[in-house]
């Protein structure tokens, strides 16, 4: 099963949250325009998720294996608490997986009764894979994709095209004080410590160790989900 990538893209997340019922006059993304201070301090806080797209390299897939048997042997992050891992079995879908990820695990954030609220409800309690396969199932999601994978400004790929570009989710832990990437490319979440001050200059080390592995391409691009501006 494949989907039509979505764009990194405010504009184009925010009508996918709000199809599905986020409360985007509350909470919605934002593009994050750089990592120096005086662009971050233009983002409202607080920052409940950092989406980050970047480009898969072979030094980033050499890492990411190496990553994930050490973290696999470690264990040192698990998905025993309430932090809501997906794994991703739909190729292309990275960009609703990142969204998924944001919401699922910001219990704070105003979702209103709809397709969201119930399937977030629906990832309860269950496995990765397990809710992998729930998503799978789910038409409206599919639907909702699939509309908004078309509105972006990007060239649309087909859903057969190989896509070198990805996205993962950054989150505070469900305690509040650790920063966790998920990736539904990996087996598990990524613990990346403590948090020192607030999750968006929490982010900054870890995007540019991200940085470091792109073999110098450019193809980055970071979305905060946050307050928004009035």
């Amino acid at each position: 099963m494949r989907w039509l990538p979505l764009e990194s893209n405010p504009e184009v997340m925010n009508e996918w949250s709000s199809a599905l019922g986020l409360s985007i006059d509350s909470v919605s993304f934002t593009d994050i325009y750089g990592l120096d201070e005086e662009l971050l301090g233009m983002i409202p806080t607080p920052v409940y998720a950092v989406l980050m797209l970047f480009p898969i390299t072979e030094k980033y897939e050499t890492f990411r294996a190496e990553e994930n048997a050490r973290v696999s042997k470690e264990r040192a992050e698990s998905d025993a608490d309430e932090l809501k891992k997906l794994d991703e079995t739909i190729g292309n879908a990275c960009g609703t997986m990142g969204l998924l990820h944001a919401l699922a695990n910001n219990p704070d954030v105003p979702i209103a009764p709809g397709p969201l609220k119930s399937l977030i409800s629906r990832l309860q309690g269950k496995s990765p894979y397990e809710r992998a396969k729930i998503i799978e199932e789910d038409s409206e999601l599919e639907k909702v994709h699939a509309s908004t994978a078309r509105t972006g400004q990007s060239r649309l790929p087909g859903e057969d095209e190989e896509v070198l570009l990805h996205f993962v989710c950054f989150v505070k832990s469900p305690q509040g004080n650790r920063l966790i990437e998920l990736d539904g490319r990996k087996d598990f979440a990524i613990d990346h410590g403590p948090l020192e001050g607030d999750l968006l200059h929490a982010v900054v080390p870890v995007v540019k160790k991200f940085m470091a592995l792109a073999d110098n391409d450019l193809q980055f691009n970071l979305i905060a989900l946050c307050p928004t501006s009035q």
